[in-house]
């Protein structure tokens, strides 16, 4: 699939914990025997522990989600209150993250723009002739190779069109995902991310991608609120998008006890409760997907630059400070801010004039700082965090690996 911040590939390894994934990292560029004996030894007490981890903080959450909410582990039962309910109190940022990226992670078919503007579209591959035409609020996708023909209403639109969109069809009681997606730079069809450019053996085959069971809540639950619960997918009571509930968690006591005039800060999620390696790599990473699957994004070379928490986690000045995490840069209230000189006081939070990590860090209570840098003081994530252009993309995604980089120099996986 494809879309502006959020990009899913089917999962096919079990996630362990971000400092596991360090250690991975230094046994595979280490070539030391003993020293891999050791690391060996050391990563099987992370991942024990990680196990533990994992297996105790899910029966709390099963619990008490407002001490431990994961967007995409929810308990069934759960019941959502819908984040029109959330803007009575909260009007300002609901309407606010309304039009971020995750509040229009995916859209309506009859409220889709692109859609709407485009009432014809067409792509052709091999035999197979595609076309996505509208008709009143309804948009349809077919495709033929000249004899037969699969035409299907599109259910839903993932993605808001930043740098494409993606349709979810379903056909024999299965869902799909469409071969071909929306691209903004082209204002046409082209290959989906992630499926094969190969003329396909047969006309099903051309339709899309057969989604798994678990590929289908993985999509729904990272692009709307309230679509999943348990192992269940529950289209009737989706809401488009990712909305207030699906960070904080469900709002029904939080609403009570408000409304009651008691106490409720405590029963709803909040995320700024987390430290910074444990939001970015366990929360975000949920759904951009982090260091806890080092083995299977490090297998996908260039491509893994769509997976925001992996990428910052291999550059050196990540740690657990909330200065680099990633709402230290992303107000997940607020639509992206898109230029490079608005980042530039994030890089500063650290790298101020005169700064040293050492000195700093033998001051009680001083938070850690890092020298300025040596060629410019403006624009620092256009030369430290370049754009990446994936082919067949056609758009290009902001690495968030932070480093020096060289002239030339080939993609740092």
């Amino acid at each position: 699939m494809i879309y502006a911040q959020v990009a899913y590939a089917p999962r096919t390894v079990t996630p362990i914990n971000a400092s596991a994934a360090k250690l991975i990292g230094m046994m595979m560029n280490h070539r030391g025997g003993k020293r891999i004996l050791m690391w060996t030894a050391c990563l099987a007490h992370f991942l024990i522990c990680g196990i533990v981890f994992s297996v105790s903080s899910g029966a709390s959450g099963q619990k008490n989600f407002a001490e431990r909410w994961n967007p995409t582990r929810v308990p069934p039962g759960v019941t959502f209150v819908g984040d029109k309910v959330c803007a009575e109190c909260h009007e300002g940022k609901a309407a606010s993250q309304a039009r971020s990226s995750m509040g229009m992670a995916m859209e309506s078919i009859k409220d889709s723009k692109i859609l709407t503007e485009h009432q014809k579209l067409a792509f052709r591959n091999g035999p197979y002739s595609y076309e996505i035409t509208r008709k009143g609020d309804q948009s349809f996708y077919a495709v033929t190779d000249g004899k037969e023909t699969i035409s299907l209403p599109i259910l839903f639109a993932f993605g808001q069109g930043k740098a494409g969109q993606t349709y979810v069809l379903q056909y024999d009681g299965a869902y799909y995902e469409s071969l071909v997606s929306f691209y903004n730079e082209t204002k046409g069809l082209d290959f989906t991310i992630g499926q094969t450019r190969d003329v396909p053996a047969s006309l099903l085959g051309a339709l899309g991608r057969r989604l798994s069971k678990s590929e289908t809540l993985s999509c729904f639950g990272c692009h709307a609120t309230g679509a999943v619960s348990g192992s269940s997918l529950h289209l009737d009571k989706l809401t488009l998008g990712v909305k207030c509930e699906a960070c904080h968690g469900p709002g029904g006591g939080h609403v009570a006890a408000g409304k009651a005039g008691e106490p409720n800060a405590k029963l709803i999620f909040n995320p700024a409760r987390l430290g910074g390696d444990e939001l970015t790599q366990d929360f975000c990473a949920a759904c951009h997907r982090g260091a806890g699957e080092f083995a299977s994004l490090k297998g996908m070379g260039v491509n893994n630059v769509r997976f925001q928490p992996y990428r910052i986690f291999n550059s050196k000045c990540y740690s657990d400070d909330r200065r680099i995490s990633c709402a230290a840069c992303h107000d997940p209230h607020e639509p992206l801010n898109a230029d490079a000189a608005y980042f530039d006081s994030k890089c500063m939070a650290c790298h101020a004039a005169g700064g040293n990590t050492a000195r700093a860090a033998a001051k009680p209570n001083a938070q850690a700082s890092a020298p300025a840098c040596r060629v410019e003081t403006k624009n620092c994530a256009s030369c430290h965090m370049p754009k990446v252009e994936l082919t067949g993309a056609h758009f290009k995604f902001t690495d968030h690996y932070i480093r020096v980089v060289r002239p030339n120099e080939p993609y740092q996986n």
